[in-house]
C-alpha cells in the first residue's frame, strides 16, 4: 500500500508566499516523476510542475518565474516553493507520484489527498 500526503495549505495574502510538502510512504520500490496538479474552482484540475527523479523539471506557463518544485529522493518526499502568490494560485492542490512497487514491475500513478491554498487579494 502507497500512501501520499499532503501539507503546507493555507490561506495567505497576494503576494506572499507558501511551500506545499507530500511525503509518499509504504511500499515503494522506486519513484519516477513526481508532480503537482491544482484544481481551482470551477475549473478542471492541471498540472501545475513536474520533477522527474532526474531532477528535470516543468512548469506551467503560469507559474513560471514564481514556483519551484523539488524533491528529496532520500525521504521520498516532492516540494513546491510558491512565491509572489495570486488570487488566481487559489485552488486544491494534489500531488501525484509514479511508483513502482516491486522490481521489475509496472508504474502506477498514486495521489494524495490534496491540501487547500487560498490567496486573497
Amino acid at each position: 500500500q502507497v500512501q501520499l500526503v499532503e501539507s503546507g495549505g493555507d490561506l495567505v495574502q497576494a503576494g506572499g508566499s507558501l511551500r506545499l510538502s507530500c511525503a509518499a510512504s509504504g511500499s515503494i520500490f522506486s519513484i519516477n516523476t513526481m508532480a503537482w496538479y491544482r484544481q481551482s474552482p470551477g475549473k478542471q484540475r492541471e498540472l501545475v510542475a513536474h520533477i522527474t527523479n532526474t531532477g528535470s523539471t516543468y512548469y506551467a506557463d503560469s507559474v513560471k518565474g514564481r514556483f519551484t518544485i523539488s524533491r528529496d529522493n532520500a525521504k521520498n518526499t516532492v516540494f513546491l516553493q510558491m512565491n509572489s502568490l495570486r488570487p488566481e494560485d487559489t485552488g486544491v492542490y494534489y500531488c501525484k507520484a509514479v511508483i513502482k512497487v516491486v522490481y521489475g514491475g509496472l508504474l502506477y500513478d498514486y495521489w494524495g489527498q490534496g491540501t487547500a491554498v487560498t490567496v486573497s487579494s
